[in-house]
């Protein structure tokens, strides 16, 4: 049951990443909130295998900050990524 709240913390830490920070028009809108809820339940998995107890804080919160940071690491790397390859595609056909 937890593993459900992680994945719908993980998926609203995503959207929140998806639509604070630049370069939104460069990706799906599913695409990050998606990348936030793998990311919460990879480290939510990872770390209740290392023996943290589900019921301490601890375990929550550094869940969570796991997913905002890769949600919003995602979401800035694929946003440059992209626009440099538009801007290079724009440059190659002669626009």
């Amino acid at each position: 049951m937890e593993l459900l709240f992680v994945a719908l913390v993980g998926a609203v830490l995503g959207l929140v990443a998806r639509y604070a920070l630049p370069h939104r028009a460069t990706h799906g809108v599913l695409l990050v909130p998606a990348i936030g809820t793998a990311s919460a339940m990879a480290a939510w998995v990872a770390l209740t295998w290392a023996g943290l107890p589900w019921d301490q804080g601890v375990i929550w919160i550094a869940t969570l900050v796991v997913a905002a940071v890769v949600a919003a690491g995602a979401d800035l790397l694929i946003g440059r990524r992209r626009t440099a390859a538009d801007a290079r595609d724009l440059a190659a056909i002669g626009g």
